[in-house]
């Protein structure tokens, strides 16, 4: 179904046809693939990339393009026709338009960053400021279905789990300098370190596990609390958002632990039912989730090619995450209130 409603003139605004919210998420995925190809980038061919006009920036910047032509031109339709700017706006996607404008201040920013301070490389390209206002800008855009939901119901939800998705890779793409899929050296491999180096690894190892599980959590439990969600969900938001950041680093062995984690994950949603309502299912479901894929993310590095963690470490670790995603879902968030029937 559509939302509309009539102005005093008797004028339809906000109106949203279905195929506008698969049309965003559409040129969502260009403009998100085009910030992990760039990222890919950055991690093969690093030393040849002087000049901020390259294949990868055209990638990314285009899709950015064609998704604010899209919502820009879809607003100034509707301002044509007589609507404010605000009647003229689809529900839900305001913050869309503020993201237009935020990437647009961001990529002339960045162009001009990478003229006065060269490319950056390593941890300072996810912390370059110009980086995180295109982080910010393209959040914004990206999630228009989900706010767009929040109106129009329960009838646009797989736009905006793919949205959410799509927001999950960003976040994970901006903190990728912890994080257990980006990194799993950390763990991986037989230990040939000193100490003091063995020691950094292991804290970095497990803040990397706890802000990574945090940042899952949050989008995950954002979708349980305000929707019922279908079959294939979870396995989706993790699917889709992992896809892209082990494409960028070429760690493709951790695929089907991440996409076991979503089918099992799916199972435990059907099983327990988590709901605002069922507070222990919602708890169980939050701490399961992300014990299951440390496990299964711990046994894959073990078969792959060993693991230098001793048993101690990961799995308190696994049990620590479990309990900071336990913590989280006892946040009495007002996106809590579920829109389900």
């Amino acid at each position: 179904m559509s939302s509309k409603s009539l102005n005093p003139s008797g004028q339809v605004t906000g109106y949203i046809a279905p195929r506008f919210n698969w049309m965003v998420v559409a040129f969502s995925g260009w403009m998100v693939g085009g910030i992990h190809l760039d990222a890919w980038a950055h991690h093969r061919i690093a030393e040849t990339l002087e000049t901020f006009f390259t294949p990868w920036h055209g990638v990314l910047y285009s899709g950015f393009l064609a998704l604010a032509a899209l919502l820009v031109g879809r607003t100034l339709a509707g301002v044509r026709t007589g609507l404010t700017w605000r009647q003229a706006t689809p529900k839900g996607y305001e913050l869309s338009l503020l993201g237009v404008a935020l990437f647009m201040l961001g990529g002339v920013g960045d162009m001009l960053w990478h003229l006065a301070f060269g490319i950056e490389v390593n941890v300072e390209a996810r912390l370059s400021p110009t980086h995180l206002l295109l982080a910010l800008g393209g959040s914004l855009m990206v999630t228009g279905p989900v706010r767009a939901a929040g109106v129009q119901g329960q009838a646009t939800l797989w736009p905006a789990l793919i949205s959410l998705a799509f927001l999950l890779s960003l976040l994970t793409f901006f903190s990728a300098y912890a994080s257990p899929i980006s990194d799993g050296q950390l763990a991986a491999g037989n230990r040939l370190l000193s100490e003091q180096t063995a020691s950094l690894l292991e804290g970095k190892g497990v803040a990397a596990m706890l802000l990574q599980t945090l940042t899952l959590m949050g989008v995950v439990l954002f979708a349980v609390r305000r929707w019922r969600l279908p079959l294939g969900s979870i396995t989706l938001l993790l699917g889709l958002s992992s896809l892209l950041t082990i494409a960028a680093h070429q760690d493709w062995f951790l695929l089907p632990a991440v996409l076991l984690t979503g089918f099992l994950g799916d199972a435990f949603y059907a099983w327990l039912g988590p709901a605002p309502g069922h507070l222990l299912s919602l708890q169980g479901f939050a701490f399961l989730l992300p014990v299951l894929f440390y496990v299964l993310y711990f046994l894959t590095l073990q078969l792959d090619g060993g693991l230098w963690w001793r048993v101690h470490l990961w799995a308190e670790a696994t049990l620590m995450a479990g309990m900071a995603s336990w913590l989280l879902s006892l946040l009495p968030l007002e996106s809590g209130k579920s829109t389900a029937s």
